[in-house]
């Protein structure tokens, strides 16, 4: 029923759409403040979050709490630091502010390609989460199934974008939040029903039934073994805070609204949704814990993934109960929404960057706006497929970790640059594309190089091992190394930076003079 709603949605939009560049890339920028922070708040409360983050919690308790909190709080930092000034800087993508002050082609293939490789991560942990649901929902752990099931993501996040463009997504996303919120709250009211409301006796349940006691309540089950395991907590904990403000899907939605005043609300809009959710979801992984059973659930899916569809399914009656059976169904198409409503956002964001920074700084000047949203339906295809191949390499690893990766690369190529073309008068071009490489490629060959991809059993390639990098998250390093290559890149470039260039930007970041 999702799915044909949604298509019936992107079907008349694309009857009414004028084919323009900004008609494609924000939808006309007509939507409300509302209409827009129930569209960011769809585009953030992932398939990640929902099914990836409450495993977690059920598996490792406290520790798993981490990511309710991280995502959370970094919603600060998007509203203080970069909400507001990205909407007064920008047009359609992250390149359009730094562009803004420095030479347009370098800074925006450099941008371009960060912005790609970002979207693809997140995109991943989207499809795995997609397989290991539908695998569930038809009754085993059938390959086959989760690989049909990625593949047919993959085409309809295709069919969405290619047609739609940012409208037909973002009323995907209203419609996505509203069912994912309706869900959620149903499921928390039943836990704590299920236990008179009483939120200790629920945490002591779930510990006894954890297999770990009172250390399940505690921090340390998972990040807290040795002081490698502490270094990740660390690198993990800044990778999510820090990591939004840098998400190009996320950057975009602030381009959808009229005004930087009605950017600044939708925030308020999403921070008002998004934080009830995530508050939820530490009452969902619990209460899996408590009522599925840890076992049960790492027995069902060794990454958590399936663990509130399972609790759906004991708070319905049981396997065998029609309440427990409906409730389930029920649960598994709300998640299934989700990821085909976040999957649409990220492939826009990432088409666009292709399309408006990768292509329109390699093409011939005055060529035709209409090309270039031509190229941004192609590439949606192109992205869609790379996409479909890396989630099936991948279905076995956590969505939530998968994100944390996602994170990572965007705090460390992307928010560096942001912050310093927003807020250093002396930032060059130079600094800019020192920035965003000395972030990617670091962050990127820290997570070659780690655990994640060989040398342990849980690895994606377990019979080899070229681990040298003992963390599994690299923002710890690569955060670093971002600032620190925009601020050499800067300090030992022959250019200067363009005084009149960065007034310019600083009074329209701050006052919207001018603004798109």
């Amino acid at each position: 029923m999702f799915v044909a709603v949604t298509l019936a949605i992107t079907t008349y939009v694309s009857r009414n759409r004028h084919g323009s560049a900004e008609e494609f890339y924000a939808g006309g920028r007509l939507f409300s403040p509302m209409e827009n922070g129930f569209a960011i708040a769809g585009d953030y409360m992932s398939a990640a979050s929902f099914l990836g983050i409450s495993g977690l919690i059920a598996l490792y308790g406290y520790d798993g709490m981490l990511y309710s909190v991280g995502f959370l709080v970094a919603w600060l930092v998007v509203l203080f630091l970069v909400a507001e000034l990205v909407r007064n800087c920008g047009r359609f993508t992250l390149a359009d502010v730094v562009a803004a002050r420095m030479r347009e082609r370098p800074v925006r293939i450099a941008a371009g390609t960060s912005s790609v490789t970002v979207s693809v991560l997140y995109l991943v942990a989207q499809m795995v989460g997609a397989g290991s649901l539908v695998a569930l929902l038809l009754g085993g752990t059938s390959e086959a199934a989760q690989a049909w099931t990625v593949i047919g993501v993959g085409a309809l996040m295709v069919i969405y974008v290619s047609l739609g463009g940012m409208r037909a997504t973002t009323w995907i996303q209203i419609v996505k939040a509203v069912l994912l919120m309706a869900g959620t709250i149903a499921l928390t009211v039943l836990v704590l029903t299920r236990f008179h409301g009483d939120f200790d006796q629920l945490l002591r349940t779930a510990a006894d039934r954890s297999g770990h006691g009172g250390q399940f309540l505690a921090p340390g089950l998972k990040y807290g073994g040795d002081w490698t395991a502490r270094f990740d907590f660390i690198s993990l904990g800044l990778a999510l805070v820090l990591g939004t403000a840098g998400l190009p899907h996320i950057l975009s939605r602030f381009y959808t609204v009229p005004t930087a005043r009605a950017a600044r609300r939708s925030v308020v809009w999403s921070i008002g949704l998004i934080g009830s959710f995530y508050l939820m979801t530490i009452v969902l992984g619990f209460g899996a814990a408590a009522i599925v059973g840890t076992d049960a659930v790492r027995g069902s899916n060794a990454a958590g993934n399936t663990a509130v569809p399972l609790l759906a399914l004991d708070l319905g009656g049981g396997a065998d109960s029609t309440g427990g059976t409906v409730l389930f169904a029920v649960v598994a198409a709300v998640a299934f929404a989700t990821i085909l409503a976040v999957v649409a956002g990220i492939t826009l964001a990432s088409s666009a960057s292709v399309a408006h920074d990768l292509y329109a700084s390699l093409r011939r000047k005055h060529a035709k706006q209409r090309s270039e949203v031509a190229v941004a339906r192609v590439a949606a295809a192109g992205i869609g497929a790379v996409a479909i191949g890396l989630g099936l390499v991948a279905r076995d690893l956590n969505v939530a970790f998968l994100v944390g990766l996602a994170f990572a690369v965007a705090a460390s190529a992307n928010l560096p640059v942001l912050l310093y073309s927003l807020f250093w008068r002396r930032f060059t071009t130079r600094g800019a594309v020192w920035s965003v490489y000395g972030g990617l490629l670091p962050a990127l060959l820290l997570v070659a190089l780690s655990p994640v991809v060989s040398g342990s059993a849980g690895s994606l390639f377990p019979g080899v091992d070229f681990q040298y990098f003992p963390l599994e998250n690299p923002g710890l390093v690569s955060i670093p190394l971002g600032f620190l290559a925009g601020w050499l890149g800067t300090v030992t470039s022959p250019d200067s930076a363009d005084e009149a260039k960065h007034a310019e930007t600083e009074v329209r970041s701050l006052t919207g003079a001018g603004a798109a």
